[in-house]
């Protein structure tokens, strides 16, 4: 670079100064949003108390501006499977930045997306081929796309409870009904229940159906189906001359405790595979929908239509670059293997815990994505309780010991879906066993505290307001 080159990229980045703007403005951060963005979500922040600044965030841990650490649970719904702002990849984005590739020209062949494809395929060995766009729902549309197209079929089966995503190809196919009402019509898909091999053979024998997609482990939940089911409704599908599609965007890259989580079940071998969130390194949304070589070739079946299924960021240089590194990480610190250790500790550890309390019905859940279900409990003080949480809304006794996870003990978890008494943990997989520790005494606390009739009950009472004002 030339002196004067250097001069002018420095007088152009001072024309913008990001630190400067942050500082000016980021205190008017829930304003903004109120303003400008969804008005909903600071209203629900506000009101269950979750409208907390962070200042930084480094692994596993949020800052605030006194320094007070908060332990993330929920991983930006599994977007940080390695954490935040981890080295690695931090250092393969400012490398790429500083290569100034000749990235998206359309008309090229670049590196990064071949090798990225070939890290891909190495980890999942009966699949040949992959396409790359931008999230996860994206993942989703390419891989509904090329089923029906494959097989020349419209129709394709979902479960029930499933979330595949809100775009409308991925919302056809999403089971929660608050999420598709209003947004009708939709594609000719149809929910089967999971674990139903009798219902998913009465909707195969009609003829119509190019696919059925599963969460091999739903989302909402945290449920799967019984033993066998996954590889018993794939010889169905492919019976019936239809295709199976496994929907790994929260649930691979090591979640579960193996790299897929249709990896549980031997024999299992997806026709097509959806990936995205922990790809990106929490850095560059990224999304891959990965197949069979013989799909792919009906799809672009000619130079006419090379271009038939495509994304115009997809493949782009630091996508690829944060996914490279991602999957290095992964490999050289084990992070599967270690996966399946912590997540066998924290499941057994709260497991241990639902003959001490009344209202912990159930921990379930494989690796590091374990669901906490919550029961009626046996005794008429606190089934009084229960009964009128329940009354407001099913799912408030849920969102009241999320909030004091929250509130007193800096931990951050979610429910895990609308009307459910479940809190689903999906943590960074590089929790270790001083975060286990730290959410169990915590959980346990909350737990004694809602069976002794505490504080945790008054919280509760401005749920049940709330719930009753939105009716």
């Amino acid at each position: 670079m030339t002196t004067a080159e250097s001069a002018s990229e420095s007088s152009q980045a001072g024309q913008f100064d990001l630190g400067k703007l942050l500082a000016e403005r980021g205190a008017e951060r829930y304003e903004l949003h109120t303003r400008y963005l969804n008005h909903q979500l600071p209203r629900m922040l506000h009101t269950i108390g979750f409208d907390k600044v962070y200042e930084r965030a480094e692994g596993a841990y949020f800052y605030d501006a006194d320094g007070n650490d908060y332990l993330d649970m929920l991983a930006g719904f599994g977007v940080m499977g390695l954490g935040r702002h981890h080295p690695v990849i931090r250092k393969a984005l400012h490398d790429v930045l500083d290569a100034g590739l000749a990235d998206l020209t359309r008309f090229d062949c670049q590196p990064l997306p071949g090798l990225l494809a070939e890290k891909l395929l190495a980890h999942s060995p009966h699949l040949d081929r992959v396409f790359f766009g931008n999230s996860g729902t994206e993942a989703v549309e390419g891989a509904l796309k090329f089923a029906r197209f494959a097989t020349g079929r419209p129709r394709v089966l979902y479960c029930a409870q499933a979330f595949h995503g809100l775009t409308t190809g991925s919302l056809s196919v999403n089971g929660e009904s608050g999420f598709r009402d209003g947004f009708a019509p939709l594609l000719p898909d149809t929910a089967v229940p999971l674990g139903d091999l009798d219902a998913l053979e009465r909707e195969l024998r009609k003829g119509d159906v190019a696919a059925l997609i599963v969460e091999p482990i739903q989302g909402k939940g945290v449920l799967e189906g019984p033993p066998g089911w996954l590889r018993a409704a794939q010889e169905l599908l492919h019976r019936h001359k239809a295709l199976l599609i496994a929907d790994e965007v929260q649930t691979g890259l090591g979640r579960t405790g193996d790299f897929y989580a249709y990896q549980h079940e031997d024999g299992v071998e997806p026709d097509l595979v959806c990936v995205a969130k922990a790809l990106s390194g929490g850095y560059v949304p990224v999304g891959a929908t990965i197949g069979r070589d013989w799909i792919f070739k009906k799809v672009y079946s000619s130079m006419d239509r090379v271009l038939v299924h495509s994304a115009s960021f997809g493949s782009n240089a630091q996508a690829m670059a944060a996914g490279l590194a991602v999957l290095s990480v992964m490999e050289s610190e084990q992070v599967v293997a270690q996966v399946r250790a912590t997540g066998e500790r924290l499941r057994s550890r709260l497991a241990a815990l639902t003959d001490r309390y009344e209202m912990l019905a159930e921990v379930r859940g494989r690796g590091l994505m374990i669901g906490i279900e919550f029961g009626r409990p046996r005794s008429l003080k606190l089934r009084s309780r229960w009964a009128m949480l329940q009354a407001a809304r099913k799912g408030l006794f849920a969102q009241m010991v999320v909030v004091p996870l929250l509130q007193r003990h800096r931990i951050l978890t979610q429910v895990s879906g609308d009307h459910m008494e479940v809190i689903k943990l999906i943590p960074p997989l590089i929790i270790g066993e001083r975060e286990v520790d730290r959410f169990v005494d915590a959980f346990t606390a909350v737990m004694d505290d809602a069976h002794n009739g505490g504080l945790v009950w008054d919280f509760g009472k401005t749920l049940v307001k709330q719930a009753v004002a939105n009716r």
